[in-house]
């Protein structure tokens, strides 16, 4: 018998551990060379762990749901074992193999977390657009698996929302369904239901804190004029996506507009470093995107060399990943400004937080239809209400002031992009 041993990836330095979600075989199952055996949550992405080398899976070292960190061994394969004959496992890994081994349904398990979909079958529910509450869960607790999903698309699962319903760009979301009471019986009872916060939602948690507590945030607004960024897109999408096999979205333009302004005044783009302002040659933007795992905020590296095509590719890459659950650590690591675009889901107005260790962010909301007054006459004019949140403890009133103003210029001028002014 040789055995094989398969451990956690390595975890980058900002990571000290990782959270088990959710073993795809069994003990005595027969496993493919860089199959996927489990995925690993840390407070920034999801780490699928392959099989280093084909076998008999004989031993779970690990349960769902535990704690590990790098190069820990949490199976072990045997290269010339055959499906079917299981090893006894350890005692430790005792809860894994008996979860695995006769998995629960949703009805039978009555945890906290039955009924609750793992990342990836939120994302595949979401995809087919099945009803929350529609696929019975067989995974640890009731968890509903992809699997689960895939054989409830297969019978016919009754589906929510259609797609139509459904906003572009919105996010697909894992969180539980509490049922109200049906019976005339229960109608005074309040259903709850208790979900430990995932490793990212945490992490979400503490930062956002980290940034309040540390910073002094203060909102500046303003409004802009869409109608010739509109126009531009209108004149040139054909083109555009014949030539770079991408549409031109609204957020290239953002994106180029900040770094117009960020040049213009460095401090927007500077961090705090203890009793330091350190200024940044360079121009990372981050582009906070959903994900149903939660907020994630991917890097655009060197945004000030990227053409408008190279900044839509980028954007949809990662939005593509961040559904499903592919975003890396280093493309989520770094930038030295950030955009959130709330608009995409309705918003018409936000104070944004700053992402540590930045000092500004810029808040961009949906576009509508407004009466504004140009030249002493009402007019109906595509308007966008514009919010940029700075650490007034390196930037004062007046830089952040005129940065916003010069975004405001260049949306309503793209030509001053072309030349720089």
């Amino acid at each position: 018998m040789a055995i094989v041993e398969v451990k956690v990836p390595q975890l980058s330095e900002s990571v000290a551990e990782a959270t088990m979600l959710q073993w795809k075989k069994k003990i005595g199952e027969a496993i493919a060379v860089d199959e996927i055996l489990i995925e690993i949550e840390t407070d920034k992405v999801v780490l699928e762990v392959p099989a280093p080398s084909a076998g008999v899976l004989t031993e779970l070292v690990v349960a769902d749901g535990g704690t590990v960190v790098s190069d820990q061994v949490i199976a072990k394969i045997d290269t010339e074992g055959k499906a079917g004959a299981v090893a006894s496992a350890p005692a430790a890994a005792a809860p894994a193999a008996a979860t695995t081994a006769a998995p629960a349904p949703a009805a039978a398990a009555g945890g906290a977390m039955a009924g609750v979909a793992m990342p990836a079958a939120a994302k595949l529910m979401a995809d087919h657009q099945l009803a929350a509450g529609s696929v019975p869960g067989t995974g640890r607790d009731g968890r509903v698996t992809k699997g689960d999903v895939l054989a409830a698309t297969a019978a016919g699962a009754p589906k929510s929302v259609a797609p139509s319903a459904i906003p572009t760009g919105a996010p697909t979301t894992s969180l539980p369904q509490v049922a109200a009471p049906v019976k005339a019986a229960d109608l005074g009872e309040r259903p709850e239901q208790r979900v430990p916060m995932s490793r990212l939602r945490a992490r979400v948690a503490e930062r956002l804190l980290q940034s309040q507590s540390t910073n002094a945030i203060l909102t500046t607004f303003n409004e802009v004029n869409m109608a010739p960024v509109m126009d531009m897109r209108k004149k040139f999408q054909d083109t555009f996506t014949k030539e770079h096999g991408v549409k031109i979205g609204f957020m290239s333009f953002f994106v180029k507009a900040a770094v117009h302004a960020l040049k213009k005044y460095p401090v927007l783009n500077a961090s705090v470093d203890s009793n330091d302002i350190v200024y940044h040659g360079y121009f990372d933007i981050g582009i906070a995107v959903g994900s149903p795992r939660g907020l994630v905020v991917p890097i655009l590296r060197n945004a000030d060399q990227m053409s408008f095509a190279d900044i839509e590719k980028k954007i949809a890459e990662y939005g593509q990943k961040a559904r499903d659950g592919k975003l890396g650590i280093e493309e989520m690591t770094g930038g030295t400004f950030s955009i959130s675009n709330g608009g995409t889901f309705g918003s018409m107005l936000s104070t944004p937080i700053i992402n540590p260790p930045q000092s500004a962010i810029l808040g961009v909301h949906a576009t509508k239809d407004r009466a504004v007054v140009e030249n002493g006459q009402i007019v109906i004019r595509p308007m966008n209400y514009l919010a940029m949140s700075y650490d007034h403890r390196i930037i004062d009133g007046r830089e952040a002031v005129l940065g916003l103003v010069a975004m405001k210029e260049a949306l309503e001028d793209p030509a001053r992009l072309l030349f720089e002014i």
